[in-house]
């Protein structure tokens, strides 16, 4: 599976990337994932494209992990 974040200098995003590489799970980070304004409200990911999006870390992180 293909993991991407948005790069967002925050805590929150820091939570998920950290478990995911933990668990091993190769992921990219880039400046822009074009979804404009998610970044704002909430925690998100792309997962093999499909747009992934959640209110907490943990979430975003369970969510992530019942794909991967």
């Amino acid at each position: 599976a293909e993991i991407n974040f948005v790069k967002i200098i925050s805590p929150r995003a820091e939570e998920v990337t950290e478990k995911v590489k933990k668990d091993g799970i190769n992921f990219e980070v880039e400046p822009c994932l074009g979804y404009c304004g998610y970044c704002a409200i909430g925690q998100f990911a792309l997962v093999d494209d499909e747009f992934i999006q959640a209110d907490t870390s943990e979430e975003l992180y369970q969510k992530i992990k019942s794909i991967y």
